[in-house]
């Protein structure tokens, strides 16, 4: 009986490809709080991905509860796997515990300012505080990602990371703040493009 390894690689070469290294620096949202196993965004957005064509394996840096402070504090860690694209989506939980807009936007400035440094192409997702901690704070932690977006117009920009699943019961889980598996659905269905774009800038 032939064995499989005495094939040449070149008669399979959908096994030659070596996928992208994606990182996706984020918290529970990243992480996939609540959701079974293999249904949270990184795996379902990597699955989109594959199935477009565009082979990646996205590194799952999402930590529960943290926040940018604690995303700047691990990046090196994370750069470590040696990423050759990256997605920024942190600010949640400053937002959530009302922390000073001016010292969030210092740590994702550091994050951003460490992956340029390395020439990875970045994608920064915004978020926006809760409309409870009243409209001056809003406004004012909204233009943390606006600000850092201006300031770097090389970098991709998603402005609202739950774009079309915030605030709808049906796309949430019970805390009304974590994607269910509809919600994942929704952000895969318009983070896909944007990613793909952000995929396209890599240098080979």
């Amino acid at each position: 009986m032939i064995g499989f390894s005495v094939f040449p690689a070149l008669a399979f070469p959908a096994l030659a490809q070596t996928p992208i290294r994606l990182l996706m620096l984020g918290d529970s949202i990243t992480a996939g709080y609540g959701l079974p196993p293999g249904q949270g965004i990184v795996p379902q957005l990597q699955a989109a991905l594959v199935a477009a064509g565009r082979p990646v394996r996205i590194l799952d840096a999402g930590v529960s509860g943290d926040t940018t402070a604690g995303g700047l504090a691990r990046i090196d860690w994370a750069l470590a796997e040696n990423p050759q694209a990256a997605i920024v989506a942190l600010g949640g939980n400053d937002g959530l515990r009302a922390l000073p807009p001016a010292a969030s936007r210092a740590n994702l400035a550091g994050i951003l300012d460490r992956l340029a440094a390395r020439r990875i192409p970045t994608l920064l997702a915004g978020m926006l505080a809760p409309p409870n901690l009243g409209a001056d704070y809003g406004r004012e932690f909204a233009a943390i990602f606006t600000a850092l977006a201006a300031e770097r117009p090389g970098m991709l920009f998603y402005p609202f990371l739950l774009e079309g699943v915030a605030g709808i019961a049906a796309l949430n889980q019970p805390d009304g703040i974590h994607p269910n598996q509809a919600g994942v659905r929704v952000m895969v269905e318009r983070l896909s493009p944007v990613t793909q774009t952000l995929l396209d800038r890599i240098q080979p």
